[in-house]
């Protein structure tokens, strides 16, 4: 096997369970499992969640909803993204649950299900600071009572989503407030005109860790049951819980598939960036951008082998990068190496090296690269 991301379920279980110790047992929790489970395999982590209690899974393509069915995963399964008027039949069909900002598409929506005499859940979505999909919060009592009143629709819930959640700074935690006090007037007006708002949803991983007032019904984490905190409660003086921690739950590695001698003043990979100083031993690895192993780490990261750090060296490849063994080595041909979590340094270490952020990272994992469950110890 070339190059494999190794999920380690037991990790996630565990941040599972801090978050459940984190917002009490009488709230429900939705797990984002969109972009194939931020890369680690969305069935796998749907099923692993499933059996620890979960409520429903948050999707962001119609597609990712179609596999996960597919895949036999019939929980409530909420579309996060907006999709196309052409995929409402599909929604319907695969019995997926949209949330909706708008009167055309909650139109659209209803029409569909009344020609299929069927009855589609949805939740309103309110747009409290994100500036991203959502409502404006005084157009929400309308489309409420719209919804209400659509004989194909089942009003399930109202979420709103946060910009700066898992910031410290004291004026992105005073925006996360005013984003959490306009979605309580909001929710307020929808009641006010009669309307029970359903399933209350506002929270992702950072306002789990640092917003308590903004857990409702149900939260989203994401970032963190995959393994990465994003947000640091011990930087708010008197913080009234313990700190959370999370535990990566993804390594990726690949295997050394040859080994080369290169004398002093040889160039290694395109581009010629890196020159031998000394005679030394490069290790091909088998796995490159095309992986997902950033370009842009070439020469910045390293891979871990047989316990020991080898920098990588010249530029990452589609397929294959280098790191120098140096003049005397142990390391043979076919050993693992491991290029992120395991043994290896975190993706979060990868993506400060490069600029980015971890669900870059994860992400970015391609499909080519067989996924390998298992429980450590």
């Amino acid at each position: 096997m070339r190059t494999k991301a190794i999920i380690y379920l037991n990790h996630f279980l565990e941040n599972l369970l801090a978050v459940k110790a984190r917002i009490g047992i009488n709230r429900h929790i939705c797990i984002p499992v969109k972009a194939d489970g931020y890369g680690h395999g969305a069935i796998e982590i749907a099923k692993t969640s499933l059996k620890a209690g979960v409520f429903c899974f948050g999707i962001a393509a119609v597609e990712e909803g179609i596999e996960l069915r597919k895949g036999g995963i019939k929980a409530p399964l909420l579309l996060f993204s907006q999709p196309h008027f052409k995929e409402i039949p599909a929604i319907i069909y695969n019995g997926l649950i949209p949330y909706v900002s708008d009167s055309e598409f909650i139109t659209a929506l209803n029409d569909q299900a009344k020609l299929r005499k069927s009855k589609i859940p949805v939740h309103l979505k309110i747009d409290t600071g994100m500036g991203r999909l959502g409502c404006l919060t005084e157009e929400a009592p309308a489309l409420a009572q719209q919804i209400n009143k659509s004989a194909g629709l089942k009003y399930m819930g109202t979420a709103t989503h946060f910009a700066v959640s898992d910031s410290t700074d004291p004026a992105d935690i005073a925006y996360t407030k005013l984003q959490i006090v306009r979605f309580k007037e909001a929710l307020e007006s929808i009641k006010s005109a009669g309307i029970e708002p359903g399933i209350v949803n506002a929270a992702n991983s950072g306002a789990v860790i640092l917003h308590p007032e903004s857990w409702f019904d149900m939260v989203r984490p994401g970032i963190f049951l995959y393994g990465y905190k994003t947000a640091d409660e011990s930087k708010i003086p008197g913080f009234p819980f313990e700190r959370l921690k999370a535990k990566p739950v993804m390594e990726l590695r690949c295997t050394v598939v040859l080994i080369k001698k290169v004398k002093k003043g040889e160039s290694v990979s395109y581009g010629r960036i890196w020159t031998a100083e000394e005679d030394t031993n490069i290790a091909i690895l088998s796995a490159g951008y095309a992986d997902g192993l950033p370009r842009l780490a070439s020469s910045k990261w390293q891979a871990v082998i047989n316990g020991k750090n080898y920098p990588l060296v010249g530029r990452i490849c589609m397929d294959q990068c280098c790191v120098d063994l140096g003049a005397e080595t142990d390391v043979l041909r076919w050993d693992e190496a491991s290029l992120f979590g395991g043994s290896a340094p975190d993706a979060g270490a990868l993506a400060a090296s490069v600029g980015t952020i971890p669900y870059e990272i994860t992400c970015g994992i391609n499909k080519r690269v067989e996924r390998v469950n298992m429980y450590t110890p």
